[in-house]
């Protein structure tokens, strides 16, 4: 084997070498500085629970409590509340309870499916009765076939620099055999 080529290849592993330190540097630093939030009702404790389940609003819960809770799932909660405004698929039948019930499900799909995330102000309760009717469909919180774009794990930065440092490995034992 020529000087040249071992030269090249010598440089080519730890060019792979120097690039997933680095890679591993940058991660870390990326995920050091993403902060964590969280927008939840207050109250509640945290236990997931297994099997399909809905948050529905509690009937008898007062009025006025009801109301703020939805006002809050709607706004800093994050719910999609699109299908209960008039005309959406959720708007009837067109009362407090029923619009409460599709926007704390919405939340609590969206947020883990614990029960801190079907309490707000203890207006609300988990059940395991779908709560979907007509053209009115409560969210679950498995996956759903538009979401599962691919059954293959994601390609990343990472797995190429193994690959590069792999292939520079064959070539370099390749070639000193020569």
């Amino acid at each position: 084997m020529t000087l040249k080529v071992w030269i090249f290849l010598s440089l080519l592993v730890m060019k792979c070498f120097v690039v997933l330190k680095v890679e591993g540097m940058v991660q870390e630093k990326e995920d050091a500085t993403i902060p964590m939030t969280s927008l939840s009702p207050p109250e509640g404790n945290i236990t997931f629970l297994g099997g399909t389940t809905w948050c529905v609003a509690r009937a008898g819960a007062p009025q006025l409590d009801l109301q703020n809770a939805l006002d809050w799932a709607c706004g800093l909660g994050m719910a999609d509340c699109r299908p209960i405004q008039d005309g959406g698929p959720c708007f009837e039948p067109n009362t407090l309870l029923s619009h409460a019930s599709f926007a704390f499900n919405n939340y609590y799909q969206q947020n883990g499916n614990s029960d801190i995330a079907c309490n707000f102000g203890g207006t609300a309760m988990l059940t395991k009765i779908n709560p979907s009717h007509e053209k009115c469909i409560y969210a679950t919180s498995g996956p759903r076939i538009e979401d599962m774009k691919s059954a293959a794990p994601p390609f990343s930065k990472e797995s190429l620099s193994i690959k590069w440092l792999k292939i520079a490995m064959i070539l370099l034992l390749l070639y000193s055999g020569s």
